[in-house]
C-alpha cells in the first residue's frame, strides 16, 4: 500500500475525523484516561497538570479532542481554499488553539459555577451553636451551627460529661473525631 496516493486535503480530513470520533466517545462514555487529563503527575494519568491544584486541564481529553478535530478540519478547508500544506497546517493550528480555548474558558467557567457542600470541621471551632437533641449526663446529644449558608449539624458531648437541655445555646469549643465538645453560653 502506498501513501504517495494520499492527498494533504484526505489527511487533514482523516484528522479531523480521528479528533470527532474521540470527541463523541469522551461525551458518550466520560472522560477517558483516568480523570479526563492526559497529562499525569507522577508519571500516572491521574490527577491534573498542576498537582494538586483542582479545575480544568487544557490536556482535558475534550479540549484536546476539540483542539484535534479543528486542527484537521480548518487544514482541510486551507486546502480546499488552495492554500499550500504549510500554510494549512498552520490554519489548522490556529483554528485548534482558539476553539481549544474556548471550550477551555467555556468548561473553566462551569467549574468555578461548581458549589461544594463541604465543611472544614475546623470551622466550626469558636461558632456558637443551639442543642437540638438534649446532651444527657455523660452522653451526647446534637448541635446545629450556622456555618455561611450552610446549617450543620454535629454529635456534641461536654468536656465535664454535663447535661445540656435542648435549645440551649453553646459555644463550640473543639472537635474530637466527629464528635463537637461544647459549652453552654454563646
Amino acid at each position: 500500500m502506498s501513501l504517495v496516493g494520499i492527498s494533504a486535503f484526505t489527511v487533514f480530513l482523516a484528522i479531523a475525523l480521528v479528533g470527532f470520533v474521540f470527541l463523541v466517545v469522551s461525551f458518550a462514555f466520560g472522560e477517558l484516561f483516568g480523570h479526563g487529563d492526559l497529562a499525569g503527575h507522577d508519571a500516572d494519568f491521574h490527577g491534573d497538570v498542576h498537582g494538586d491544584v483542582h479545575g480544568v486541564s487544557v490536556f482535558s481529553t475534550r479540549i484536546v479532542s476539540v483542539f484535534i478535530t479543528a486542527f484537521g478540519g480548518f487544514g482541510a478547508i486551507g486546502i480546499h481554499l488552495g492554500y499550500r500544506t504549510e500554510t494549512s497546517t498552520l490554519l489548522g493550528l490556529v483554528g485548534g488553539v482558539v476553539f481549544g480555548a474556548m471550550i477551555y474558558g467555556f468548561a473553566s467557567f462551569l467549574y468555578s459555577q461548581q458549589a461544594s457542600s463541604d465543611v472544614r470541621v475546623s470551622e466550626l471551632v469558636g461558632r456558637t451553636a443551639e442543642v437540638i437533641v438534649a446532651i444527657p449526663q455523660n452522653g451526647v446529644g446534637q448541635v446545629r451551627c450556622s456555618l455561611g449558608e450552610s446549617m450543620v449539624e454535629k454529635i456534641a458531648r461536654t468536656p465535664d460529661g454535663g447535661p445540656l437541655p435542648a435549645n440551649t445555646v453553646v459555644k463550640i469549643e473543639s472537635v474530637v473525631g466527629d464528635t463537637v465538645l461544647v459549652r453552654r453560653g454563646g
